[in-house]
């Protein structure tokens, strides 16, 4: 019997925000039919390669990486990685180049960090294994086999690019990075398969953790972005820690009174089928 063709997914590496401590920060794999993987964001620190690990997710098939926006909780992980596949690079254990995607003020902030805090050991591959790609608001690339829009999310903290793509299955998905939506993206936004939008909070809880003077949203708010912008199916991430056990059942309970499509509020590790 010929083995049944793996399925597109997401696998949720980390799903909160900056200060928790009971889950990860937010990042997570896109895997294609041929299990080929880009990483978005790597989350505050050296548990990116636990989770990965967790998730039996190899890092040495890792080949592309897109980063958001340069808040601590989106790319310490990621010095840890080019730590990491620097080793892997020296020992002949690392195939190809490791590609990341990010725009340019983001560049340059990596590269500054880099070489102050990692030793000329682990450097040496910058920009012969592991290359940095410079992208542009609307720019286009192909990585794997999505052609992938890079958006700025028009953040008001840092600058941050989230992106667009058509899945291999022909539906669309969307990534916002970690503020809410605004309205300038909505031409590219409307009647998206999927969106992956952040939430704080219940909205029970706004008094409590104060999102919207932090720029981000809360669960109704983002159930009532996705319902007017007619997506079928929302993500919600970058989430609260203070009650992880209930999170789940609550934050899709709130999202059900504002949006009629799926909800999906994964854990760390949890994996949706796209």
């Amino acid at each position: 019997m010929a083995k049944e063709k793996s399925k597109e997914r997401l696998v949720i590496l980390g799903t909160g925000h900056a200060m928790t401590l009971d889950c990860y920060n937010t990042c997570f794999i896109l895997q294609n039919n041929n299990q080929d993987c880009i990483l978005v964001d790597t989350g505050g620190g050296i548990q990116i390669i636990k989770q990965l690990r967790d998730s039996n997710i190899d890092l040495k098939k890792i080949h592309h990486i897109i980063l958001s926006h340069k808040h601590t909780d989106h790319i310490l992980g990621m010095f840890w990685i080019i730590r990491t596949i620097n080793k892997y690079l020296s020992n002949g254990e690392y195939e190809g180049k490791l590609n990341v995607y990010m725009h340019r003020e983001l560049e340059s902030t990596i590269r500054k960090i880099i070489y102050e805090v990692l030793s000329t050991k682990y450097t040496r591959w910058i920009d012969d294994k592991i290359i940095f790609h410079i992208v542009e608001d609307k720019e286009k690339r192909k990585i794997l086999n999505y052609n992938v829009m890079f958006l700025d999310v028009r953040a008001k903290k840092e600058k941050q690019f989230g992106f667009k793509t058509i899945l291999e299955n022909g539906k669309s998905l969307v990534f916002l990075g970690d503020e809410t939506f605004d309205e300038s993206l909505r031409k590219e936004i409307l009647n998206s398969d999927w969106l992956l939008h952040e939430a704080m909070c219940l909205d029970t809880e706004a008094d409590i953790f104060k999102p919207y003077e932090k720029m981000h949203s809360t669960v109704k708010t983002a159930s009532q972005i996705a319902q007017n912008l007619k997506v079928k199916n929302l993500v919600i991430y970058h989430s609260s820690d203070n009650d992880l056990i209930n999170r789940k059942q609550n934050y899709i309970k709130e999202a059900h009174l504002y949006f009629d499509g799926n909800v999906f509020v994964p854990d760390d590790l949890d994996v949706i089928e796209l």
